[in-house]
């Protein structure tokens, strides 16, 4: 009979958390000896209040190998019941070219990303999703557009934002049409009621729109349920009342319909996920917004633009959005961090791969269906509703009710949609076949051949309805149409970028850890990935039960009594939270609490997301050691007591440790009527060692896609899922197709999010266990705080806890070398990317600083390889104090060296090309080229290019400003 260690040793194979975490027993112990304690334990001990201590294991399951995980999750997959949907609604099935599959939504290359804030090593990405924006442009008839949005509900309440910013009264009131989707209707009606406008619904054909004070009209074209209109002169009524018009679109019905900007529009708004981009039960899709030039200053979210490099030579960079996050802070124009970009880069390459051409190709086959289908029921006595359409249709029955007609069509295979009053919507879609045709029209008790259907299929959209104008004329969307081009093409961009295949990624505050393909691997399942956001409940009993273990999970870790998963992005977890708060107060009463305390130190997303909820924000101060000033906080608290809404606090601090006072801070804040939102960025620190909820927290979002796992995709996807205190439960996010939530509205297009990608995080969680996750947060701060020990005597740490430990992250100072060698922290950037290294974040939360986060799944080799780098880099600052170096012409202020430069003919800097661009050993081992040298943001700023002109555009004798669209 096997003894128990033999029995141990079969199972140990295939368990997850040693692979997960980067460090073996050997080295953690001579990381521990370096730090100078005998155990993580002892660490911990001195890093983390004793007052908030867990002191216990978390109860979740044990631990789950690989294989057994992977089984679950296919059972789980199992248990949805993946109808063909016809639903429509915004959400259609299509086909995702394997090409980008493989090469983009597998790829750890891309989806291991981070957002481009160092553009010199994020080319690639740059390049495409600057190839989305034009895609967006040019089909939506607009000049300027972003690099997506979270979603199309999200787009639109953007675009809501958007005209009250350029309203020239003070609150204006906003129109939305009846004919838009529900859920864009609810999720604009929820930020509407936080920024106190009013909102008004009904048909925009006959509504008076003179006389309401309107600061914009919400139109849908084609509409929620399927009718393309000439709304030209809706356009020129609303702005002869003064209003901007939005207009929420379909990006495949925009090659061949004339464009929002023909109509008149002013912002267009939708989803790109027909582009390419499976269902996913809501979610990740990218949402696109476009607007006139108008609106250039308050554009939301990322913009992507053209400028040029050191040498001259074109380079790409995110334009006008360095403002937003941390110098505007409240006075933002949106929240930065709401974007989609894989799935952005992904639409965008499906554009690329099938050009103009192909792309009106498949909409004219859906439509041409469309007309059949139209033809044959109307034939066969149904009635449709009056209208040009181009792939949806809404069908009174005659013959057969219309719960007859959805119950033979489910019997069938497929779901068509309940409509209301007797009628039953469909809406076709890429894979949409002849075969399929005759089915639903054999569910309405039509028979039909393949002839019939052929016969009757016509393109039937009215002339003046119809597309004149070309699109997508750029070569990019000529030159990649087969797969060999486009692959070659997908992997030149590919090279351009640095990611977590090259190296550690060691931002503070963004937890670039391992995503591991036993957890990503899900995704691309049928069962999880091929259904609609608002199939019956009893066709996705899978994911209801993922999403149940999944909050379990959450909520134990985080000692929270609720979550909701709606939120598709931490930025959205903050305003759902600070929504909860808001409706907790409004229900008991208290209509006047509008103030958020927000301490100097915090995530510039949180002043941003706190206006976003209708609050005023208050700035709290820090003291000397960079902790929360408490007495400044007490007198604050105090001062506002009647309209005290909230606080916002990061825990453990944006500086890098677990402030003692904690509970003495929210009990000042409870004391005076408040609510303590804690942001959840720096979770990671606390998993399975203390927990939000038992401290003092009442609700906090959880950056899934930095503590849990989920990949950050170059800046998305990511999903921020909120946990609130019990009181909290009944002012949750709700939605108009899900029984979910309380009393605030949606804040998401879909009922759970972006539930595709939670697949991760629940897989994440169940390999670890409770152990594992306790271990890889101990490892975490063991990590922080060797590097912070190796470090410490070539640079200063900026701040420490009280017994001189950091938490999870710790503040390199870079601000003396500015006086001594006038280098500055972005010379310190730019200079790592020589040694293969993409920068810790740059001059947050103090300027002129870095600070450096290396996470539990990284290896002592590559946290010394980076310590390395740092003191290497040290040594040549030391150098140019000491006139070793020249102090205008070194390393460090012509970073990084591209390949070009070091290789041209003519060198004439006063150091070899060898330090240029082989300063470490492993450099030669394998170098990562940045593709351009320093861009030059200013240029970029001063010469807004957004879309893709011919490159001779950017010459330097080209005339400023320069605006291509």
């Amino acid at each position: 009979m096997a003894d128990s260690n033999q029995a141990a040793s079969l199972r140990e194979f295939d368990a997850f958390a040693p692979r997960h975490t980067g460090s073996g027993p050997a080295d953690l112990q001579a990381m521990l000896a370096a730090i100078g304690v005998a155990s993580a334990g002892e660490l911990v001990d001195e890093t983390i209040p004793p007052a908030i201590r867990l002191g216990r294991e978390l109860e979740l399951p044990a631990a789950q190998g690989e294989r057994a995980c992977l089984d679950g999750l296919a059972e789980m997959a199992g248990q949805n019941r993946v109808l063909r949907s016809f639903l429509g609604l915004g959400y259609h099935a299509c086909l995702t070219p394997g090409v980008i599959q493989r090469n983009i939504l597998e790829n750890p290359a891309w989806y291991t990303q981070y957002t481009p804030y160092q553009a010199e090593i994020a080319q690639g990405r740059l390049e495409a999703l600057l190839n989305f924006q034009t895609m967006v442009a040019d089909l939506t008839g607009l000049p300027l557009a972003n690099a997506s949005l979270l979603d199309e509900a999200t787009a639109a309440a953007e675009a809501l934002a958007m005209c009250q910013a350029r309203f020239k009264g003070k609150t204006g009131a906003y129109f939305v049409s009846e004919r838009c989707h529900p859920q864009t209707q609810a999720v604009v009606r929820t930020r509407a009621e936080a920024l106190g406008i009013s909102l008004l619904t009904g048909d925009p054909e006959s509504f008076d729109f003179e006389g309401h004070g309107l600061c914009g009209v919400l139109l849908q074209v084609p509409d929620t349920n399927g009718r393309i209109e000439d709304i030209s002169q809706t356009c020129e009524r609303a702005h002869k009342a003064g209003a901007k018009v939005v207009v929420a679109t379909d990006l495949l019905a925009l090659t061949m319909m004339r464009s929002p900007g023909e109509f008149g529009a002013d912002i267009a708004v939708g989803s790109a996920q027909r582009f390419g981009i499976p269902l996913g039960y809501g979610g990740p899709h990218a949402g696109f917004l476009a607007a006139t030039e108008d609106f250039k200053r308050v554009l939301p979210g990322r913009i992507i633009g053209l400028s040029k490099d050191s040498a001259g030579n074109p380079a790409l960079r995110m334009a006008m959005q360095t403002r937003e996050q941390h110098i505007r802070r409240d006075k933002a124009t949106s929240n930065i961090c709401t974007a989609q970009v894989l799935l952005a880069i992904m639409s965008g390459l499906y554009a690329v791969y099938h050009g103009a051409e192909g792309l009106r190709a498949i909409a004219v086959r859906v439509h041409r269906l469309t007309s059949a289908l139209s033809t044959l029921l109307e034939g066969a006595g149904h009635s449709l509703a009056e209208g040009a359409r181009f792939d949806t249709l809404l069908v009174t029955p005659a013959g057969r009710t219309a719960a007859e007609i959805l119950e033979a069509a489910r019997t069938a295979g497929f779901n068509l949609r309940d409509a209301g009053d007797g009628r039953v919507g469909i809406a076709l879609d890429e894979p949409t076949t002849i075969e399929e045709v005759i089915a639903i029209l054999g569910a309405f008790g039509v028979a039909a051949t393949a002839s019939d259907v052929e016969a009757a299929a016509v393109e039937s959209l009215p002339a003046a309805l119809r597309r004149t104008t070309e699109v997508l004329t750029h070569p990019v969307f000529k030159q990649h149409r087969t797969e060999h081009e486009c692959l070659r093409y997908m992997k030149r961009l590919e090279s351009r970028d640095l990611s977590l295949v090259h190296s550690m990624i060691p931002l503070g505050s963004c937890t670039m850890k391992l995503n591991a393909t036993s957890e990503m691997i899900a995704l691309s399942w049928p069962g999880f990935s091929d259904l609609h956001p608002f199939v019956p409940a009893d066709q996705a009993r899978g994911y209801s039960e993922l999403f149940q273990r999944l909050e379990r999970a959450l909520c134990e870790i985080t000692g929270f009594a609720a979550m909701s998963l709606q939120p598709n992005a931490g930025s959205q977890g903050e305003y759902a939270g600070l929504l909860a708060i808001r409706g907790y107060h409004l229900a008991r009463g208290d209509k006047q609490r509008d103030i958020c305390l927000i301490p100097v130190s915090a995530h510039g997303t949180n002043p941003a997301s706190a206006v976003m909820a209708g609050l005023k924000v208050v700035v709290v101060g820090c003291d000397e050691h960079g902790n929360v000033d408490v007495a400044d906080l007490s007198a604050k608290a105090e001062q506002h007591a009647d309209r005290l809404a909230a606080l916002m606090v990061t825990y453990p601090s944006t500086h890098g440790v677990f402030e003692p006072e904690i509970r003495e801070m929210c009990d000042v804040v409870h004391r005076h009527g408040g609510q303590v939102y804690l942001d959840g960025a720096n979770l990671n620190a606390q998993v399975g060692l203390c927990r939000p909820g038992d401290y003092g927290a009442d609700v906090c979002h959880l950056n899934l896609h930095k503590t849990f796992c989920i990949p950050h995709g170059g800046g998305g996807p990511g999903m921020g899922p909120i946990g609130v205190a019990e009181h909290l439960v009944p002012h949750l996010p709700s939605h108009p197709f899900a029984e979910v939530g309380g009393d605030v509205g949606p804040v998401a297009a879909a009922p759970f999010g972006s539930s595709l990608i939670l697949t991760i995080s629940y897989a994440y969680i169940a390999m670890m266990g409770p152990i594992g996750l306790r271990q890889a947060t101990e490892v975490s701060i063991v990590n922080a705080n060797y590097m912070a020990k190796r470090l410490e005597s070539h640079y200063d740490i900026v701040y420490r806890g009280k017994t001189g430990r950091v938490a999870h992250e710790f503040i390199l100072d870079l601000r003396p070398f500015e006086k001594s060698a006038q280098v500055s922290a972005e010379d310190v950037a730019k200079r790592l990317m020589d040694y293969g290294f993409h920068s810790p974040t740059l001059s947050w939360p103090v300027m002129g600083t870095m600070m450096i986060e290396p996470t539990e799944s990284e290896s002592k080799a590559e946290l010394d390889r980076l310590c390395d780098a740092l003191i290497s880099i040290r040594a040549e600052i030391r150098a140019i104090e000491e006139g070793r170096m020249d102090q205008a012409d070194n390393p460090l202020r012509n970073a990084p060296h591209t390949a070009p430069h070091v290789t041209a003919d003519n060198w004439t800097h006063p150091y070899s090309r060898e330090t240029a661009a082989f300063p470490a050993p492993w450099t030669r081992e394998f170098k990562f080229w940045p593709h351009v040298g320093r861009v030059d943001n200013g240029f970029g700023d001063k010469n807004l290019v957004c879309t893709c002109p011919p490159i001779e555009a950017y010459a330097e004798d080209a005339p400023e400003p320069v605006l291509q669209t």
